[in-house]
């Protein structure tokens, strides 16, 4: 009769074998290690547990921020929890391929007039064991190449919360512009309504100002749109179910003092770039992988256990045996291996290709869209003001009527939209400047230019 199987395992040195390797790392938080690789950038902290209603209320009691908004988002948008909780999966798969072999059991059980003979063993894949170094090496670089790419995720995000906010902050203030010219529009149109009636305005001059009064309207109905759908691009951005809280500035911050200087931005993009990162974490686990491949490119399987064999007419047997696979038939893992290392390769070059060609596109955006809002800022705007003054003395001096008046405040309405455009299109530009340092982005390109209009004659 057999004794208890474990009673009956002779296979001491297999369990001092098992016992000598090293149990696997404990789990890496994979949240805190996204959250240490996007800090940097963001200057905010992961968390894996949305906001509650009452902690999102208090955040929009006050008209919500640049940063705030990242803030909000990077708490409450549920792709990115989501995101942040599929590294759960490539952590337990990491932890499958990095943990010990599972021994086997065999049990085999003859019968011969009237004679049992009974065999029973353990197994353990030697060659799985013994590979097993640099198995959890490549699995480690799996993990880190995930974590890289989700930082990558959050950054993008990020970095499209920033545009949503530019875009919905100066579409809120060109709303409120719209609306005052409409209001100016409708004064301009009434006024020659009733001039026309006194007999002192003609049709052409009254159409005039009818269809600026219409243009108007159209403009103001444009910007409210325009206000709808960027402000409920901002609310997706946030993870918000609805935008009946989100209050916005009044408008974008101020064009800073000087553009910033950044000469060796292809360096910069090469070392920070978290796509990069991943890129090269990808090469580097292939090459693992590789040499994987070749240490065990005879040996597909090699299995190392320990034996005991008894029948009814004598007494037990002990002992051990190895089974070992010879892949004779078939190319082998190496090929395959090789060719996905090449792949890598490939992807990492154009990665880093991507990586510097983006930088320089976004850094001479950025220094042009500076150039363009200062422009504006400094000479344009100034000068349109100027105009305005004079026409204003010629008008209090008789020398121009009212409409010539009304007509000059109309081209200094235009000069003001397009400092405000070129305002946005900064902000915008810095956005993809920060996220072209950091990870992937498509910089937004410069409107087509258009003719200067030729100045009215009086």
């Amino acid at each position: 009769m057999l004794r208890p199987l474990t009673a009956r395992l002779g296979g001491s040195a297999l369990l001092a074998l098992l016992s000598g390797c090293a149990s696997p790392p404990p789990s890496t938080d994979s949240v805190d290690a996204v959250s240490r690789l996007t800090q940097p950038h963001t200057h905010q902290a992961l968390v894996a547990t949305p906001p509650s209603g009452d902690q999102i209320a208090r955040e929009l009691r006050e008209p919500l921020g640049a940063d705030a908004a990242v803030r909000l988002a990077l708490q409450n948008h549920r792709s990115l929890q989501s995101r942040l909780a599929r590294l759960g999966v490539t952590e337990a798969e990491v932890a499958e391929a990095g943990a010990l072999p599972n021994p086997g059991f065999r049990f085999s059980r003859l019968t011969r007039a009237g004679e049992v003979e009974l065999e029973a063993g353990w197994h353990l894949n030697l060659a799985r064991l013994l590979s097993l170094p640099l198995r959890r090496q490549a699995e480690a670089r799996r993990l880190q190449a995930e974590q890289a790419q989700a930082a990558a995720d959050v950054l993008s995000l990020v970095a499209e919360v920033r545009r949503a906010w530019v875009r919905a902050v100066a579409a809120e203030e060109a709303l409120a512009y719209r609306r005052q010219l409409l209001e100016a529009a409708e004064a301009g149109a009434e006024l020659a309504r009733r001039m026309q009636v006194a007999g002192n305005f003609n049709a052409l001059a009254r159409a005039r100002e009818q269809a600026f009064e219409t243009e108007a309207r159209l403009a103001l109905a444009r910007a409210e749109a325009l206000r709808l759908a960027t402000r409920e691009r901002l609310v997706r951005g946030l993870g918000l179910e609805d935008g009946i809280l989100l209050r916005l500035p009044e408008q974008l911050p101020a064009l800073p003092p000087a553009a910033r200087e950044l000469p060796d931005v292809e360096a910069q993009a090469l070392a920070q770039r978290l796509d990069v990162q991943a890129a090269r974490l990808a090469l580097e686990r292939t090459a693992s992988q590789l040499d994987l491949a070749r240490s065990t490119r005879w040996v597909s399987m090699l299995e190392l256990g320990s034996l005991r064999k008894s029948d009814s007419q004598q007494p037990a047997q002990r002992g051990w045996d190895v089974a070992l696979e010879l892949p004779l038939f078939g190319p082998g893992p190496v090929p395959k291996a090789e060719a996905l290392a090449r792949e890598a390769a490939h992807q990492a070059a154009d990665v880093a290709i991507q990586a510097c060609s983006e930088a320089r596109e976004a850094y001479g955006l950025y220094r042009s869209a500076y150039a363009l809002a200062r422009e504006h800022r400094d000479a344009l705007l100034p000068l349109a003001q100027q105009v305005s003054q004079q026409q204003r003395l010629r008008y209090n001096a008789m020398l121009i009527g009212v409409f010539e008046l009304l007509a000059d405040a109309r081209r200094q309405a235009s000069a003001v939209s397009a400092a405000q455009d070129a305002l946005r299109d900064f902000w915008l530009a810095q956005v993809d400047l920060d996220q072209a340092l950091v990870g992937r982005t498509t910089p937004t390109l410069p409107d087509a230019p258009q003719a200067a209009a030729a100045p009215a004659s009086h």
